[in-house]
């Protein structure tokens, strides 16, 4: 039976999802050319809808800076010290301001309603519990705000959501990352409402609106 089948949910420490990414981040920096290639349309279409002041939730090395309006106020944070090291070059390569911090996404360290908007992308899947993490982003995020999250997931085509169980141990073990979790079931089970679904990619990506509660 597989992860998604069980609800049996794989966790690594944050400290070593931290590890993970602190040694990573320069081929994620070095190879963001390419992821935006292939997802930086999704991105785009979706996190273009931001509005005020926004959180960026494990914001890597800032690969959706380029795609909030540039009329917003930015906050990103990650657990990595070297991914927003690479944030910070990118924030000046776009000559944007962003206040970057290193954070814990399971106890953000801002007040109730902070912001706007809150996003996150490609990131639900590494959280050591994702379910924490949306109702803090549900916290920090105003009533009348949006959370946009870009996520990936297991796909919609049979023959690849099997190749994905297939390997998902392997991949975990390497990245911390659960590649075949349905994103909208973990959106649900911290019990925030969806507003708006689209999948992409053969069902690998999604894209989803979910609305804060009051």
């Amino acid at each position: 039976m597989t992860a998604h089948e069980a609800g049996d949910r794989p966790a690594k420490s944050r400290a070593e999802v931290r590890d993970i990414y602190e040694e990573n981040a320069a081929r994620f920096e070095r190879f963001g050319w390419l992821e935006e290639r292939l997802v930086g349309r999704y991105r785009e279409r979706l996190f273009s809808r931001a509005e005020g002041r926004v959180l960026d939730v494990a914001c890597g090395t800032g690969p959706n800076f380029a795609h909030l309006p540039e009329r917003t106020d930015l906050v990103g944070v990650d657990l990595s010290e070297a991914m927003l090291r690479g944030a910070a070059r990118t924030a000046r390569d776009l000559d944007r301001d962003a206040d970057l911090r290193v954070a814990d996404a399971e106890a953000l360290p801002f007040e109730d309603d902070a912001f706007d908007t809150v996003v996150s992308a490609l990131s639900t899947c590494t959280f050591p519990d994702p379910v924490a993490v949306l109702r803090e982003m549900d916290r920090v995020c105003a009533p009348d705000g949006r959370i946009l999250l870009f996520e990936h997931g297991r796909s919609s085509v049979p023959a690849l959501a099997r190749l994905q169980d297939r390997f998902a141990s392997r991949h975990f073990e390497r990245m911390g990352c659960r590649w075949n979790q349905e994103p909208v079931d973990v959106v649900r089970e911290a019990g925030l409402r969806v507003e708006g679904v689209r999948r992409d990619v053969l069902g690998l990506f999604t894209s989803l609106v979910v609305v804060p509660t009051a």
